[in-house]
């Protein structure tokens, strides 16, 4: 009689556990992102000439933002008064999904800013929860402040990484 040990099965002790794996990639609002850029509407870049300014307007292809996020800027070092943004953001309101006035980075911020506040977290009551770090998105380093304040709030702890080697941000007080 040979003396045959059974092999145990690999039991995956983190998929059996109650930790919550939090992706803010998961939430990525898609679509396309466009910055455009009214130095180019400006006379020498510099000076915005009104009538000039609402011809551009009125001659600019509008629909091209259809279902886009915008961020308006002026790359030059002009001073624009705040009626010109005003009035682009009037013209593109019909067609992008949301307008700002600043980077690609501050758009991304204010699109999760939207996101994380809308969030439900319910599933994550008494939970651990692990907030994960890496993501191929652009998810801006706010985005994961505003979760873990969201989260704080009823997460029995939170983590920062992966379940194998995680940073510990936050446990509930007994």
């Amino acid at each position: 009689m040979t003396n045959v040990k059974k092999e145990e099965p690999i039991v995956n002790r983190v998929a059996q556990s109650k930790l919550v794996t939090f992706d803010l990639e998961d939430y990525y609002p898609e679509g396309k992102r466009i910055v455009l850029d009214i130095k180019d509407w400006l006379y020498e870049g510099f000076i915005l000439r009104e009538k000039e300014f609402r011809n551009y307007i009125a001659n600019h292809q509008w629909e091209n933002y259809q279902d886009a996020y915008v961020a308006l800027t002026c790359t030059t070092d002009a001073i624009i008064p705040g009626w010109a943004f005003m009035l682009v953001a009037s013209k593109l309101h019909p067609y992008a999904k949301r307008v700002i006035i600043g980077t690609l980075e501050e758009l991304e911020t204010s699109l999760f800013q939207t996101v994380i506040a809308n969030l439900e977290v319910a599933h994550c009551k008494d939970k651990p929860v692990i907030i994960k770090g890496c993501s191929n998105k652009p998810v801006p380093p706010n985005a994961y402040v505003w979760v873990t304040a969201k989260l704080q709030n009823i997460a029995k702890s939170i983590m920062y990484g992966e379940a194998c080697s995680s940073v510990p941000i936050y446990k509930k007080s007994k």
